[in-house]
C-alpha cells in the first residue's frame, strides 16, 4: 500500500470534494482502491491466524464505500475523505463485534474494533452480562497487551446517568452507561510512516481480542435469552 499516495490523493479530496475533481483523479482512485482491497485482504487472513471468530471475509465487501449518502445531511459533499474497512461479518453490524481501520485525509490511522451502535436487544444483553459477571469484564480490560495498546474503552455517547434498571453502585457502573463498546488507537502516520502497515494493524487487533472475546460472550449471553 502507498500510503503517502494515499493520503496525498484523501488530502486532495478534502479540498476539492466535487464530483469533476473526483472524475479527472479517478485512475489514482481505482489503483489505491486496489492497493486498499489487498491490504484489507492481507489484514483478514492475520486476523484469523489469532481470531477464527471473524469467520470468513469477503475484502471487497469489508470496504466502506467512498460515496455518502447525502440525501438527509446538511453537507452535501459527494465523498468521504478516508479509506475504511471493517473486518468481521458486515451482515452483522450492530449485532456482532469486528474489527475497523481507516486512513483519513490527515493522514491518521484509525484502528481497533468492538461494537458500535448495538441493536436495543444486544445493548441490553451486553449490559445485563456486564452487571451479572463484571470480574469477566475486568479481566479484558487488565489484559496486558489490551491495556497497553488501548488504555480501556473508548468514552463516546455514554448515557450522562445508569440506564433504568442498573444501580448507580454497580461495578463497571461507567461500562453500562456506555452506548457502544469499542476501543481504538491511533497513529499519524505522517510523523511515523509505517514499514508494514498490514502488520501494525494486525498487532493491534491482536492486542483487542480479549475485549472481542468478552463481547463475543455478552452478545451470545443474548442469543440464549
Amino acid at each position: 500500500m502507498h500510503v503517502e499516495a494515499l493520503i496525498e490523493f484523501l488530502a486532495g479530496l478534502e479540498r476539492n470534494n466535487a464530483r469533476p475533481w473526483f472524475a479527472w483523479n479517478k485512475p489514482s482512485y481505482d489503483i489505491l482502491r486496489e492497493e486498499f482491497l489487498a491490504l484489507v485482504a492481507d489484514v483478514a487472513a492475520r486476523v484469523a491466524a489469532f481470531d477464527p471468530g471473524i469467520g470468513d471475509v469477503d475484502p471487497a465487501k469489508a470496504l466502506f464505500r467512498i460515496y455518502r449518502d447525502t440525501r438527509f445531511a446538511r453537507d452535501k459533499a459527494p465523498y468521504k475523505t478516508q479509506f475504511a474497512a471493517a473486518i468481521g461479518d458486515r451482515s452483522k453490524r450492530g449485532q456482532a463485534p469486528g474489527y475497523y481501520f481507516h486512513i483519513d485525509h490527515a493522514g491518521m490511522l484509525m484502528a481497533g474494533g468492538g461494537i458500535y451502535r448495538p441493536e436495543p436487544q444486544i445493548l441490553l444483553a451486553i449490559r445485563k452480562h456486564i452487571a451479572a459477571k463484571p470480574a469477566l469484564l475486568t479481566r479484558a480490560l487488565s489484559d496486558g497487551r489490551f491495556a497497553r495498546t488501548y488504555g480501556g474503552l473508548a468514552d463516546e455517547d455514554a448515557l450522562s446517568r445508569p440506564p433504568r434498571g442498573f444501580a448507580a453502585d454497580l461495578p463497571h457502573i461507567d461500562a453500562i452507561r456506555q452506548r457502544h463498546f469499542f476501543a481504538i488507537v491511533e497513529t499519524d502516520l505522517r510523523r511515523k510512516p509505517p514499514k508494514d502497515l498490514a502488520g501494525d494493524l494486525a498487532r493491534h487487533f491482536r492486542d483487542l481480542v480479549p475485549l472481542m472475546r468478552w463481547l463475543r460472550g455478552a452478545v451470545g449471553d443474548a442469543a440464549r435469552r
